[in-house]
């Protein structure tokens, strides 16, 4: 149900801002020494219902940066926002990393740690209560984020898919 839910975003038509989240320096060891190379974690998104994530590995900061954006383009979905906050509460698991991110009244902002922060702030919601559960590993935690928000639907994508009116969704 969740996957029919994905909205796929073609990055060519909009203008999109990007996060570092973390950057790793990991070390090979071989017969010559050390070998070492970096791993970026970037987060885009137009501020507005759109946010990708992509992982960028390279023998320099700058080249695992860049690669990382390239990648987060094309996993960019569409994220519903309604009056700056979430629609409603959702839970998200990626591996070991679990999220919960709950809809704020206006002027709360936003209130989570790290990783999960960049992901929100790219999508463009200005108020949300979140907490991350389980690993802090970033990794997850964006992963975890970005299911949690995929699978969320608002009012209007609910009665589409019950085929009834928006009212009946709301008053039963």
């Amino acid at each position: 149900m969740a996957l029919s839910n994905i909205k796929r975003v073609k990055s060519s038509e909009i203008e999109l801002k990007d996060r570092l989240v973390s950057i790793q320096r990991v070390a090979k060891v071989t017969k010559g020494g050390r070998t070492f190379s970096f791993s970026a974690i970037v987060v885009v998104g137009d501020e507005n219902g759109i946010v990708g994530y992509g992982l960028g590995k390279a023998k320099e900061v700058t080249e695992a940066i860049t690669k990382g954006i390239d990648d987060a383009k094309k996993n960019l979905v569409k994220v519903p926002i309604i009056n700056g906050t979430v629609p409603h509460e959702q839970y998200g698991k990626y591996s070991g990393g679990s999220v919960l991110i709950k809809p704020a009244v206006h002027g709360t902002g936003v209130l989570a740690g790290g990783a999960m922060r960049a992901v929100l702030e790219s999508a463009g919601i200005k108020d949300v209560l979140a907490k991350s559960l389980g690993s802090s590993n970033p990794h997850n935690v964006v992963k975890a984020t970005v299911d949690a928000l995929s699978s969320m639907r608002d009012a209007y994508t609910v009665a589409q898919q019950r085929g009834v009116d928006l009212n009946k969704v709301f008053n039963g």
